[in-house]
């Protein structure tokens, strides 16, 4: 099933102002910069953040587009304006969606022998290709726990949970710092959404996760990519992976779907992962 955009606005009309104002600002530009980039004089532009003008629709989704805001957050802003939400938030399943599955599907095979997940925003799992399946058995040394009631097997979790694989991650805290920061980073950068804030609330809830880690270390001399580097059952072997996300996405639950593939570090991590796909 997909979940329509509403038919009739839920927030007041006043806080647009605001709201634009608050993502320019987030943006790093000026009411001029703003103005030349999305076609919009300079005056409209102040008057629209001062609530002496009020927007059209065309006009809501013409500043929000040259602001780059997401299409969920395009959708509050459309509320405010007192428009009703122009994008809609899909289930993965709908037949609408079919061709994307499709390809999604084909990078998932692509990807064998090495493994490759599609994850949300916030690291729920919503897809794994048999290379994936394999691995997580692996480091579980069996099957992974079952999920908090009500709530999809997540990654990020995973890596902090103590219960979970964190014991099996030898360099746990450089990549458990870099994880949690630049996904609250993401999230500011996407306008703090609720639901999004609250998960950070939560994963920093696990034990010896500190506050600190939601910002970045800066290192002097990094390396070129942050490697995962796991101990499991006496072997060792490293990772590192890629994330893909959807070019033109005009569906909120496509915007936010990313397909994050892993790659082996090192030979020894390479023949491991080979030697799983051969017991399948």
């Amino acid at each position: 099933m997909s979940t329509h955009p509403a038919s009739a606005p839920t927030a007041p009309v006043d806080t647009f102002g605001p709201m634009l104002r608050a993502w320019r600002r987030r943006r790093g530009a000026s009411q001029l910069s703003l103005a030349l980039q999305s076609g919009v004089s300079q005056r409209h532009v102040s008057f629209l953040e001062s609530g002496r003008a009020r927007p059209s629709r065309e006009m809501v989704v013409q500043l929000s587009t040259a602001l780059d805001v997401p299409l969920r957050q395009r959708n509050e802003m459309l509320l405010a304006a007192g428009f009703a939400p122009a994008y809609r938030e899909s289930n993965l399943a709908a037949p609408e969606l079919a061709p994307v599955r499709q390809a999604i599907d084909f990078m998932l095979k692509q990807q064998e022998p090495y493994p490759a997940v599609v994850i949300d925003r916030l690291w729920n799992l919503l897809q794994a290709n048999e290379a994936a399946n394999a691995f997580t058995m692996f480091l579980f040394e069996g099957m992974p726990p079952p999920p908090p009631a009500g709530k999809a097997p997540n990654l990020l979790r995973w890596i902090l949970d103590p219960k979970a694989l964190r014991s099996k991650i030898s360099n746990w805290e450089e990549v458990a710092r870099y994880l949690v920061s630049t996904t609250y980073a993401e999230i500011l950068a996407a306008g703090g959404e609720p639901r999004a804030l609250a998960f950070i609330e939560e994963i920093m809830a696990y034990p010896d996760v500190p506050a600190s880690f939601r910002k970045l270390r800066f290192e002097e001399r990094p390396g070129p990519v942050l490697t995962v580097d796991y101990l499991v059952g006496g072997k060792a072997l490293s990772v590192f992976t890629t994330i893909a996300t959807l070019g033109t996405p005009q569906d909120i639950t496509l915007q936010e779907v990313r397909v994050e593939s892993f790659f082996p570090a090192d030979d020894r991590s390479d023949a491991l992962f080979r030697s799983l796909a051969a017991r399948r």
